[in-house]
C-alpha cells in the first residue's frame, strides 16, 4: 500500500537526527545466520528516541549495516521502523546499493512502506566524478519524486570530496533538503553556494561551532550518539537554542566539550581513516557498551576489529552513558 506523505522540505529538518543501527540478533557475526535483524529491538530503540525527544530518525547508513543486510533483511527492517515511528518524526532510511537501478527499486520500496526520505550515499564500486555524482542524484529524485533526499557526505566511504561545485548542482534538485555532513571547514561556502536549500547535518559535537558560524540557517544536527542514552544530546539541542536567543553560549560550549570527550576514544589513533577501516563494529561496540541498546554483533565480513580499538569505542559509550545519566536528572 503506497503510504506517500507530502514532500519534506529543509524547513522540516530541524533539531536532533538519531543514525540507529540495525540491531543484530546473537550469533549474527557468522556468514550463514539468516534474518538476523532483531525487530523487537528495533521498536523498542524507536519509541525510546522518540519519547527521549529526537526530531528525526536516520537508517541503514554504514553503522546501519546497509551494506551487510540481505534486501529481505532491509526491506523487514524498514517495515519495522516506520510503523513504529508511527509518523510521530521523519524517517530517512539508507537505499545506497552498488547502480542506480538497483537503488532506484529500493528507494521505491522504502516510499511504499511510508518512509519519509532515503539517507543516500554514492555507488561505492567507481570513485565518482562531480558529473557522475550529480546525475545519480539526479536520476534517483526523478524516479522517485515523492521521496526527500538527505545526500550521505561520508567522504572515505564513498570515495568523492563532496566539493562546493558538487552542493552547487544538486541544490537544484527539490527532493534534497539536507546532508549528513562532515566537512565543516566548507560550511559556510556550501550553504552559500545552496543558497539554503540544503540543510547540512554536523555530528552533535560540532554543532556548537556550526551553530556559531551561521545561527540562522544551523538549526539541525546528526548524532551517534543518541543510542547511547538520548538525553544530553536533546538538552544539548536545546542548551543552542537558547543561547541563540540570549547570546550566552557558555553553557553550550561546556556541552559541545562533553559531547566531544565522550567520542573521542571512538577515533583509533586520533584518526577518522584509521576509524573508518571499522566503523561499523567500533560504533555498535560502543552502542553495546553504553547499555541504552542493545545493537547487537557486526555482520560479516566487517566483524573482525583490533581489540585495543574496540576497547577504546567502549569507553566512549561509557562516557556517552554517563552523560546521558547526568542529563537524565
Amino acid at each position: 500500500m503506497n503510504k506517500s506523505k507530502p514532500l519534506l522540505t529543509v524547513d522540516d529538518i530541524v533539531g536532533a537526527w538519531a543514525i540507529m543501527p540495525t540491531p543484530a540478533k546473537p550469533g549474527s557475526e557468522s556468514w550463514d545466520a539468516d534474518h538476523t535483524v532483531d525487530l523487537d529491538e528495533t521498536i523498542r530503540s524507536v519509541n525510546g528516541l522518540i519519547e527521549g525527544g529526537v526530531d528525526g530518525i536516520l537508517a541503514l547508513g554504514t553503522l546501519g549495516e546497509c551494506a551487510t543486510l540481505t534486501w529481505e533483511e532491509k526491506y523487514e527492517f524498514m517495515a519495522t521502523l516506520v510503523d513504529a515511528a508511527a509518523g510521530r518524526v521523519p524517517v530517512f532510511v539508507g537505499t545506497t546499493a552498488l547502480n542506480t537501478r538497483e537503488t532506484i527499486r529500493e528507494t521505491r520500496a522504502a516510499a511504499e512502506l511510508g518512509a519519509d526520505g532515503t539517507m543516500l550515499g554514492l555507488p561505492m564500486w567507481c570513485a565518482s566524478s562531480v558529473d557522475t555524482a550529480v546525475q545519480f542524484y539526479r536520476d534517483v529524485a526523478a524516479a522517485c519524486p515523492e521521496m526527500a533526499i538527505c545526500i550521505y557526505a561520508n567522504h572515505e566511504a564513498f570515495k568523492f570530496d563532496f566539493p562546493t561545485s558538487f552542493w552547487a548542482q544538486v541544490a537544484s534538485i527539490p527532493q534534497v533538503v539536507t546532508s549528513k555532513y562532515n566537512n565543516i571547514g566548507s560550511l559556510l561556502q556550501d550553504i552559500a553556494a545552496t543558497r539554503g536549500q540544503i540543510r547540512f547535518l554536523p555530528i552533535d559535537a560540532a554543532y556548537y561551532g556550526a551553530a556559531r558560524m551561521d545561527p540562522d540557517f544551523c538549526t539541525a544536527f546528526w548524532t551517534n550518539s543518541a543510542v547511547c542514552g538520548p538525553a544530553a544530546v536533546t538538552r544539548f539541542r536545546d542548551v543552542i537554542a537558547e543561547a541563540k536567543r540570549s547570546g550566552d553560549w557558555s553553557e553550550a560550549k561546556i556541552m559541545a566539550v562533553e559531547i566531544g570527550h565522550a567520542l573521542s576514544t571512538l577515533f583509533p589513533n586520533g584518526s577518522f581513516k584509521d576509524f573508518s577501516m571499522y566503523n561499523i563494529s567500533l560504533e555498535k561496540e560502543r552502542m553495546n557498551a553504553a547499555g541504552w541498546m542493545v545493537a547487537g554483533p557486526t555482520r560479516p565480513p566487517y566483524h573482525i576489529v583490533p581489540e585495543s580499538y574496540l576497547e577504546g569505542a567502549r569507553e566512549s559509550g561509557r562516557r556517552a552513558a554517563a552523560l546521558h545519566a547526568k542529563y537524565s536528572s
